[in-house]
């Protein structure tokens, strides 16, 4: 019979130092082994309160499909850092900061049915981390999950042995103790467009280069660990502007291209240029899948709610897969990766953020450099249902990262 791990809920102590034995007899040995204890009554409670077995393995990136499980409240859970205890949070992350009263959201933890998750430990991250640059890439979700994994170990580290360095484009915190860099680079498309560094707001006037992404990419070499993501940038509409070649003739040459397809010859681009200028053995590629964004209360069955507006607990349904997460899209990333030659690893954070309905950083939240007043966060229309509050999900797709470090 296999080592199992019994959770008791009674009490322990006449049976602590011979638990052992559970593992290994059969229900009659039991029965036998309770009656013969010093303390029959005790015995016989701890195994009648034994409530469950957890038979799962220990976390391995190739045995277990983390993406299959449940979201577990559980009151005791605390997060490593707040917003207030970490200075690097965004703003528009901030969602205690910025109003947010109730908490139940911080206290949810994701147990996969397979494999038991390791807790995330920040000595063992920057030991891991030890003489290495950790470079994540792409757009304001994985600028998210950066900040959290910089608040989750900044905390560990003496004032004046860490420090920050903020850039519109790449923003570099450094843990001098352990001469490690966890750094984060904007590239929201990954390939190169006409809206990187000034920022186009109007969806119809972005043309997406996709074809070119060196000019980007060179500030990528030279890393032990790259954590690549890109996807809500496309989905700014059924079809996207796409350009091969100069932007020297302006808009003139580009072709309206259906978003899976642009999407496909975009990634092409990045796994060529992975392919071609990564040793796998110097550096380690992640790409974190998609987050979703919980724009369509109906997904969930709210069919009067606006967005995420007002939502306090996860989607108990099973399998629950909203609007806000295209699995085409998700079906290109899985075929361009399986034909690269590097290595990626894949960090499948969909499912388990598609629950995550109350988690987002809705109306507590700025726009325009301002945080949003009483009365606009009355108004559901001025939820961010994209992005997270921190601390908070993306705690746990570093937590999952960690685990395949």
């Amino acid at each position: 019979m296999p080592w199992q791990k019994w959770e008791f809920v009674g009490t322990r102590e006449s049976i602590y130092s011979r638990i052992f034995i559970f593992h290994y007899m059969q229900s009659s040995q039991l029965s036998r082994f309770l009656s013969s204890t010093s303390d029959d009554k005790k015995s016989e409670e701890v195994f009648a309160n034994a409530s469950w077995i957890d038979d799962r393995f220990d976390f391995d990136p190739e045995e277990c499909n983390v993406a299959n499980g449940k979201w577990v409240f559980n009151s005791s859970l605390k997060p490593l850092y707040s917003d207030t205890s970490c200075p690097y949070i965004d703003r528009q992350f901030s969602c205690v900061k910025n109003g947010r009263n109730d908490s139940d959201y911080l206290h949810w933890e994701w147990q996969p049915e397979d494999c038991t998750l390791p807790p995330f430990n920040p000595e063992l991250a920057l030991k891991k981390l030890q003489g290495k640059r950790l470079l994540f890439v792409g757009d304001s979700l994985q600028r998210n999950q950066w900040e959290s994994f910089v608040c989750m170990v900044q905390g560990i580290i003496p004032e004046k042995k860490k420090s920050m360095k903020r850039g519109r484009v790449h923003s570099v915190f450094k843990a001098k103790e352990y001469n490690a860099t966890i750094e984060f680079y904007w590239a929201p498309f990954l390939v190169e467009s006409n809206t990187d560094i000034r920022i186009i707001g109007d969806p119809k006037k972005r043309i997406i280069k996709v074809d070119q992404i060196t000019e980007r990419a060179k500030n990528w070499t030279g890393v032990d660990i790259l954590v690549f993501n890109t996807y809500v940038w496309w989905m700014s509409g059924l079809r996207l502007k796409a350009l091969w070649g100069s932007f020297a003739n302006g808009e003139e040459g580009f072709e309206e291209l259906d978003t899976p397809v642009a999407y496909k010859l975009g990634l092409r681009t990045w796994a060529n240029w992975v392919d071609s200028t990564i040793d796998p053995n110097k550096t380690r590629v992640f790409f974190t899948t998609m987050s979703p964004a919980h724009t369509k209360s109906a997904d969930w069955g709210h069919k009067d709610g606006i967005k995420c507006f007002n939502e306090t607990r996860p989607v108990k349904k099973k399998n629950h897969w909203g609007s806000g997460s295209n699995k085409d899209m998700m079906s290109v990333v899985a075929k361009v990766v399986k034909r690269m030659k590097v290595p990626v690893n894949v960090i499948n954070i969909t499912q388990i953020s598609e629950y995550r309905i109350d988690a987002h950083s809705s109306v507590y939240t700025e726009t325009g450099g301002k945080i949003l007043s009483e009365e606009e966060r009355a108004n559901p229309l001025n939820a961010d249902c994209i992005h997270w509050c921190l601390p908070g999900v993306p705690d746990t797709w570093n937590q999952i990262f960690l685990a395949m470090l």
